[in-house]
């Protein structure tokens, strides 16, 4: 049996980034990270737009509001060190009616709040200067925000991990635990693993190992696909950086947006519909399991209830391409149907409490000598490294290490 005084469940970024400072934090601690793909990054992390977000969405003082522009300059400064490639490419927020234009107002004031730098309210003129191809009465327009490829990112958190002490290991999926004499025994596809404390760093399986645990929550995730397009090469000009619509304010989703890679490519989505499956990228993907478990959620049909409309909208969309390119046109007018190609998706672990309120903040939970990260979707990619330390300092807390 392999022994250690920490395992951190889960090969994302976040996990990747936690085994990085604990183990820059306790030199001289046996610590392993145990992931059940054959590698890492392959879900959330690797499936995101790649976005370094700056903060402008978020509640002042939340976990997400404090976490996120901070943790965009120092994923900036961890790129600049390892020559990651990077591009503050910047964003326009878009508005498009007059309501949008009042609802700007108050993004501003959240963005300033949350000490993001740069923020400027524009007229539909100088959306111009820097979108030639949108069209909107007003934009807030953010400099600093970026955009990444999350998977090098997360790959040089496991270099880094790897060469401070930590143990990786791959096709290694958690399957229960036993605690027993003040220890922590993990029974896993790799066999089983005894150690001091346990991180459950899971994602979309955060809740269910939680639970398996024996850790309270009245959360359970909900996955959300998000389905995006790419616009074809010969229209992909027509973007400079990131175009993003006026979100509707009581739910976590962004609205079908323009976002360039550092490829060059140009995304258009995501639509968020729900999916059929924890890992449920694709339309025909189905888990009666998975299915199951939220469908005896009270929560999800108190969710369900709350935002059925929505809900149809998205459905309504994800099945016609023509109407995806409809949303689209609000924000750049001159984009066709046709100009929609290679459709993608990821899966999004939305956390929704027992009450049907989808949880807007980070959620991070303690157990019997064991921390959750029950609620850690974006910006957690572009917070990973704050998250990180927010994780260590829990664990000086709750660990007797």
């Amino acid at each position: 049996m392999r022994t250690y005084d920490v395992i951190i469940i889960g090969g994302g970024i976040v996990g990747l980034s936690t085994a990085m400072k604990m183990s820059s934090e306790y030199p001289n601690l046996d610590i392993a990270v145990i992931e059940k793909e054959d590698g890492f990054a392959e879900h959330q992390t690797g499936h995101n737009s790649g976005v370094i977000h700056a903060g402008i969405y978020y509640k002042p003082g939340s976990k997400k509001g404090n976490f996120c522009y901070a943790g965009n300059k120092e994923l900036r400064k961890y790129c600049d060190i390892k020559g990651i490639e990077y591009e503050l490419c910047g964003k326009l927020i878009v508005a498009t009616d007059i309501k949008e234009l009042e609802m700007l107002k108050d993004l501003h004031s959240r963005g300033v709040a949350n000490g993001v730098d740069g923020l400027k309210m524009i007229d539909k003129n100088e959306i111009k200067d820097i979108e030639p191809h949108a069209s909107g009465l007003g934009a807030l327009h953010s400099p600093n925000t970026g955009i990444v490829d999350y998977k090098l990112v997360a790959k040089a958190y496991a270099e880094d991990a790897e060469q401070q002490g930590v143990d990786l290991f791959t096709s290694c999926k958690f399957l229960g635990y036993k605690f027993q004499n003040g220890k922590t025994y993990l029974n896993t596809t790799d066999g089983d693993f005894e150690t001091e404390w346990t991180i459950n760093c899971a994602g979309l399986y955060a809740d269910k190992i939680a639970n398996k645990m024996d850790v309270s929550s009245d959360t359970r995730i909900i996955p959300f696909r998000g389905e995006f397009f790419s616009i074809i090469p010969e229209k992909s000009s027509m973007i400079k950086g990131l175009i993003y619509p006026v979100p509707q304010p009581e739910l976590p989703f962004l609205g079908v947006h323009f976002t360039k890679r550092v490829d060059g490519t140009i995304e258009a989505g995501p639509n968020a519909v729900l999916a059929f499956a924890r890992q449920g990228y694709k339309k025909t993907d189905f888990s009666m399991a998975d299915l199951f478990e939220y469908l005896r959620f009270p929560g999800f049909w108190r969710m369900s209830a709350t935002h059925w409309k929505t809900g149809i909208d998205e459905q309504y969309r994800s099945l016609f391409k023509k109407v995806f390119a409809k949303s689209l046109q609000k924000l750049v007018p001159d984009i066709k149907e046709e100009d929609l190609s290679n459709p993608s998706a990821g899966v999004r672990a939305q956390a929704v409490s027992f009450k049907g309120e989808i949880v807007q903040d980070f959620k991070i939970l303690s157990g019997p000598k064991s921390i959750h990260v029950l609620n850690a979707p974006s910006p957690a990619a572009t917070a990973s490294l704050i998250i990180g330390e927010e994780i260590v300092q829990n664990a000086k807390s709750n660990f007797d290490i």
